[in-house]
């Protein structure tokens, strides 16, 4: 087997993965290759989309809240991207927006151009568009069609090779792991990229805790969907492959790395009415574990050893 990554040929470690999000049980090989430790699926599903469902937690769109709320969530988010804001500061205590607060190194103004891949309904974007920034698109091949919000927001039913723009930031939100095209995609993100812009891969990695403790269980392995768990080195590996240099690299990793794979070692699936994402009374966890959990998580953060992590890349020079 030849790593997709490195190319390398070398001895590689090879493991069987149950896809478990839905319970389907079905069995998938991986291996990771020994040089640049990304782990990936042997053989491709035919059947890929298969296992993508309508209800797929991606597809899902932007909740209609009371106007308070609706203004609340704003003060939040606009905390989490910019820093900004006292009341969104004490907002984001109780209820953080992870994935915005992985922009906040950017130090955007409103006004960045920012394009985000693989966004599904655009739920992210639908929050940045309603904190006020201005120059935002979506693009996802496999959403059932185009989708035009209230506010202006367009999600498009396509690809990154058919986009021509330039942008500050281009965003891969948990998107990336699930791309056969690792290469020919980051380097089409380095043609539409601006000189000073970055592309953000919010992605799942081997170089965790998460995925030594707990092997083929681990909840982000996530067979078959994810076709790339990708190490530290791999992405290095991949960005200088692509003209890329990783410019720096947080850690944003959350309790579902410990409860999501104590189930699936327990056999229970997360879309089971036993798992605590389904129906927290069935579970077998109890709120003040799942706090526990979340506390590991943070303590894995600050180590570099969390189940995902946030890879900022910028041009080489």
């Amino acid at each position: 087997m030849q790593c997709r990554i490195c190319g390398s040929e070398g001895e590689h470690s090879v493991y069987t993965a149950k896809e478990m999000m839905l319970g389907l049980r079905d069995e998938h090989r991986y291996f990771q290759c020994g040089a640049c430790g990304c782990l990936q699926i042997e053989l491709i599903p035919e059947n890929l989309a298969a296992y993508y469902p309508s209800n797929y937690y991606s597809y899902s769109s932007p909740h209609t809240t009371h106007k308070l709320k609706q203004e609340l969530l704003k003060r939040r988010d606009y905390y989490a991207v910019t820093g900004k804001s006292l009341l969104g500061h004490v907002l984001s205590l109780a209820a953080p927006n992870q994935k915005l607060s992985s922009l906040r190194p950017l130090e955007l103004k409103q006004d960045a151009r920012i394009l985000d891949v693989g966004c599904g309904a655009g739920l992210l974007l639908n929050s940045l568009k309603e904190a006020g920034f201005t120059q935002l698109l979506g693009i996802d091949p496999f959403n059932a069609a185009s989708i035009h919000y209230p506010n202006g927001l367009t999600i498009e039913k396509r690809d990154i090779f058919s986009e021509t723009g330039e942008w500050d930031v281009i965003m891969f939100h948990h998107s990336f792991e699930h791309l056969v095209e690792q290469q020919p995609t980051l380097k089409q993100a380095h043609q539409l990229l601006a000189k000073q812009g970055t592309v953000l891969l919010r992605v799942p990695t081997v170089s965790s805790y998460a995925w030594q403790h707990y092997g083929v269980n681990w909840s982000q392995l996530d067979a078959p969907r994810h076709l790339f768990l990708h190490s530290v080195d791999s992405i290095k590996k991949l960005a200088e492959q692509t003209g890329f240099t990783v410019s720096q690299i947080q850690y944003d990793s959350n309790a579902f790395q410990f409860w999501g794979s104590e189930q699936y070692e327990q056999d229970i699936a997360l879309r089971s009415e036993q798992s605590w994402a389904e129906n927290p009374a069935n579970s077998s966890f109890t709120a003040a574990q799942i706090k526990q959990f979340e506390h590991r998580a943070r303590e894995l953060n600050a180590l570099n050893k969390g189940d995902q992590a946030a890879f900022y890349l910028r041009k080489a020079s």
